[in-house]
């Protein structure tokens, strides 16, 4: 059987898949994995099969306030929409997708008749036990969550609309609105699979049949893989050290976010790994090592605490290694995850971007790695994630979608 899995955005919108394929390969499934050309690499390395949506999500990358966020979105959305018909051609048996391209991959399944499995980073379903995740982590009480909820799909969906309307021309179906098309998918109990773990998000009582929190789908990593050499003389040669980074995110802010992430390093008597990416976080020093990516999994278990901007797998890793963050949320769904590890106890209060200092980083990272409170909240996570296998629930889900 041929699977294709379709998602787009970020590398932490990427990289889950990558698991979750090398799982289902080694199952014996044909896989493949269709993204923007930027993570081909990430896609071979796991052993699938990489099939392009060009796209371009640097736009997007630099986005903050939610209107831009809107208008890129609705941008990069009807260019990917003109290029995922093309991503089938080669053959495809089912079609697994995520949050972003579910939204065109339902008019896709409906002209070529491929049955779709929905497998989701975030949970996008109104209800009444917490806000929509893009309009952050305060909550409205559970009348106002449901109906923040559904404004947001509604939201979701005008955005959505012109990429619809082009792609349901191309294919040559008669005109629906997105709106119409998600309802239906709605009331057949399309069956989606959310890829976290209940330690952060347990499943609402009142999401509808056919909704299911998988528990988390981790990146590959090739078991061969090590920490670089510096990295390694580095951890070896003091204590544990707290790790900064922001990701994909703060593009731009590198000079700025590099001070302020050493004058707060010093201020609280910590030595510290700053990961460069996309901000290109930079520092030198006898107590500070600047890297570019490492793989999570390894890294993460000896730190003493990490700073990030709680993208969805960055908040799964930290906790999976039982360490505890300060959350300086940028974007999106970011203040939704800062506010979920906030509110098991693995986190200090978020510190949203725009109002972080070295005083305050200071201040929150001094309590994360040293009040014992923060640690012992991650601990407990960690093996309630150590409970779940997201991949081989899904795995088992396709099998019995299909027979196999």
């Amino acid at each position: 059987m041929r699977i294709l899995i379709a998602t787009a955005g970020s590398r932490g919108d990427v990289a889950p898949y990558t698991g979750l394929g090398a799982e289902l390969r080694r199952a014996g499934y044909d896989v493949a994995l269709a993204t923007t050309d930027a993570f081909a690499p990430l896609v071979r390395d796991a052993g699938l099969e990489f099939r392009s949506l060009p796209a371009d999500t640097r736009p997007h990358a630099g986005v903050r306030s939610r209107r831009e966020l809107m208008r890129a979105g609705a941008a990069f959305i009807t260019e990917l929409g003109q290029e995922f018909a093309d991503a089938l051609a080669d053959g495809t048996d089912l079609l697994l997708l995520s949050a972003t391209t579910a939204p065109l991959g339902w008019h896709l399944a409906e002209a070529t008749g491929i049955p779709t499995l929905g497998v989701y980073l975030q949970p996008t379903a109104p209800t009444s036990d917490f806000p929509p995740v893009v309009t952050g982590s305060r909550s409205l009480g559970r009348l106002g969550n449901r109906a923040a909820g559904r404004f947001a799909l509604r939201m979701a969906d005008r955005v959505y609309e012109q990429a619809v309307t082009e792609l349901r021309h191309r294919l040559q179906l008669p005109p629906l609105p997105a709106s119409v098309m998600r309802r239906r998918q709605e009331e057949a109990n399309w069956p989606v699979l959310h890829g976290f773990s209940t330690a952060l998000v347990p499943r609402p009582s009142d999401w509808r049949s056919g909704m299911e929190v998988a528990g988390t789908w981790w990146p590959h990593l090739d078991a061969t893989e090590r920490l670089p050499a510096e990295l390694e003389d580095f951890l070896a040669a003091g204590c544990r050290p707290v790790l900064i980074g922001f990701g994909s995110m703060a593009a731009g802010d590198g000079e700025r976010l590099s001070e302020i992430a050493v004058r707060a390093l010093r201020r609280a008597g910590l030595r510290g790994i700053l990961q460069s990416g996309s901000a290109g976080l930079a520092a030198d020093g006898d107590d500070i090592l600047t890297v570019e990516d490492v793989p999570h999994t390894l890294l993460f278990p000896r730190l003493a605490a990490v700073v990030h901007h709680a993208g969805a797998g960055t908040s799964a890793a930290a906790l999976r290694a039982g360490v505890p963050a300060v959350a300086v949320p940028v974007t999106a769904d970011q203040p939704f995850w800062a506010g979920r590890l906030a509110s098991i106890g693995a986190a200090a209060d978020p510190i949203p971007f725009r109002s972080l200092t070295a005083e305050r980083l200071a201040d929150a990272l001094g309590r994360v790695a040293r009040q014992q409170t923060f640690t012992r909240a991650a601990v407990t996570a960690a093996h309630h994630m150590a409970t779940e296998d997201g991949a081989g629930l899904t795995l088992k889900a396709i099998q019995q979608m299909t027979g196999a």
